[in-house]
């Protein structure tokens, strides 16, 4: 009787613990990226079936402005999606509510693999040659921007006396073939081809002015969905925490490059000497506290958002 009692509770409590596993649906979220390295361990949780072993439906779509993903949030067109760190702060400040659920990629001063592209022949090689030119940047408010403007003031130009103009990264290339701008803020893969053809040059990394470790990449979504979903979001970050993990691993390196080339449509001999951005899957309110100085500086807040309150816990 004994036996029987022990066998039986022993049977219950595997029950107990499978139940959880075939009871918890599974959540579909759209997640939205656009064309840089720094969703590599976004791309990395999907291949390596991080998402799927914590019961989530990723579906990853491509979006060719980073400045869109906020609007398409709020549409429920994306539950998640990958915002600059200024573009986000910037929705907010306009009255989304939305929270950061984890990160991408962080700044780092070893990363070259963006800059200030010339048109071959425009002649720009230094911040003061940039005055009056036009200049191409992957989204108005977004990263590439926000920290180019930062770069110029820091060397006494007028950001205001330059014309952004915003382009999608696939289109920076055409845009200098057909001189339609003198220069783009872009990044690898785009900035490499657009050197090796000879199109443009490098005239600046000037990325290497920034501190280290600050985010260039938030994954967010709605605060409301969020609060529906809470388990979700956290299985989203834990999925991307280890995406994280896996790219740290020298042996892993040929896999991370095949998952860049596959969702950002790159072929091997490109992936090959792409620059991966260090991941930092976890955002702080420090990070968060850098972007908002950084963007009032350039006035691009009405008010200072309690950065305690945008990201889930």
């Amino acid at each position: 009787m004994k036996r029987r009692t022990a066998l039986s509770s022993l049977a219950a409590a595997g029950l107990a613990t499978a139940l959880p596993a075939w009871s918890q649906a599974t959540t579909k979220i759209v997640f939205g990226f656009t064309a840089v390295t720094d969703f590599t361990s976004v791309f990395i949780a999907a291949e390596e079936g991080y998402f799927k072993k914590r019961n989530l439906d990723v579906e990853l779509k491509f979006i060719p402005l980073n400045s869109t993903i906020p609007a398409a949030i709020q549409a429920d067109s994306l539950q998640i999606g990958g915002p600059t760190p200024s573009v986000f702060l910037q929705s907010v400040d306009g009255g989304l509510d939305h929270v950061v659920v984890a990160g991408g990629g962080v700044t780092s001063k070893t990363i070259t693999g963006f800059g200030l592209v010339a048109r071959a022949g425009s002649g720009i090689k230094t911040p003061q040659d940039c005055l009056g030119k036009k200049i191409g940047v992957p989204g108005l408010g977004a990263f590439l921007h926000v920290t180019f403007r930062a770069w110029l003031k820091e060397n006494k130009v007028d950001y205001k006396k330059v014309n952004f103009v915003e382009a999608s990264f696939p289109q920076h290339g055409d845009l200098l073939r057909g001189a339609s701008v003198d220069a783009v803020v872009t990044a690898d893969p785009f900035m490499s081809r657009i050197t090796d053809t000879g199109v443009g040059y490098v005239a600046s990394y000037y990325s290497t002015f920034l501190s280290e470790g600050n985010p260039t990449i938030i994954h967010t979504a709605k605060r409301e969905w969020v609060q529906k979903n809470p388990a979700a979001a956290k299985a989203f970050r834990e999925a991307v925490v280890e995406g994280a993990a896996f790219m740290s691993k020298p042996a892993n390196d040929a896999k991370v490059r095949a998952a860049i080339g596959k969702y950002i449509k790159l072929p091997p001999e490109v992936v090959a000497k792409v620059q991966i951005s260090p991941p930092g899957p976890v955002v702080t309110e420090k990070q968060l506290t850098y972007w908002v100085g950084l963007m009032k500086d350039q006035e691009m807040l009405k008010s200072g958002p309690d950065v305690s309150k945008l990201i889930f816990k």
